[in-house]
């Protein structure tokens, strides 16, 4: 049997995901190490876990250098991967969301200036609405641009609200929820379907039980 892929986002969600691989069997020691190793394998699993930016997670399993990863619903929105998505985890929950400053009410006669970096989700959810809109793509701290003045509202997410509230800004409106989704490359569905739809049955064991 080949080896298994896969590519786990850094932090806080790459771990619980991790802990999830252990609870149905796909456990690799090595990957608890401290130390500055990038690739794990366990040779009895035949899996290999690599950690990725969050970001990068779906890039690696569309070229096909991961087999299968865990990819949050708002990547999937944005970049639109040619890639499977096989499974909602249910964890890594928050929304996409439209926020401005708790004083903002909106002129339909004027042109909306969105800040984000989401600049995909934001055109599709004005282009629903028919609204005009100009997007000014910030990459961090995007709440500053209403505070100043550059922009009318933000496109993010959002988990808890609490930096919203602290810089007096309010939710608007919610465009999508948001969770981590376990993704895999098309190609390997095919060649290894076995092991993925193991991991994908057993995950959602998991998943129903918790």
């Amino acid at each position: 049997m080949e080896y298994l892929n896969i590519a786990l986002p850094k932090g806080r969600l790459g771990e619980k995901v991790y802990e999830m691989f252990e609870k149905i069997g796909y456990g690799c020691p090595a990957i608890r190490e401290k130390n500055r190793s990038l690739i794990f394998e366990n040779e009895e699993n035949k899996v290999r876990y690599f950690w990725s930016k969050p970001s990068d997670v779906a890039i690696y399993v569309e070229r096909g250098a991961a087999d299968i990863g865990i990819v949050g619903k708002d990547i999937l929105l944005e970049y639109e991967p040619d890639i499977y998505e096989l499974l909602d985890l249910n964890i890594g929950k928050c929304r996409m969301c439209v926020a401005a400053k708790t004083t903002f009410r909106d002129n339909p006669e004027k042109t909306l200036r969105v800040a984000t970096k989401f600049v995909n989700i934001a055109r599709a959810h004005y282009a629903k609405k028919g609204r005009d809109i100009e997007i000014c793509k910030l990459n961090g701290s995007i709440e500053i641009a209403p505070i100043l003045g550059m922009t009318d509202v933000i496109v993010d997410i959002v988990e808890t609200g609490t930096t919203l509230k602290e810089n007096n800004l309010e939710v608007v409106e919610s465009i999508v929820p948001i969770s981590a989704r376990l993704v895999a490359n098309k190609a390997s569905t095919k060649f290894k379907n076995q092991q993925i739809a193991d991991i994908r049955r057993k995950l959602a064991g998991v998943i129903e039980n918790d």
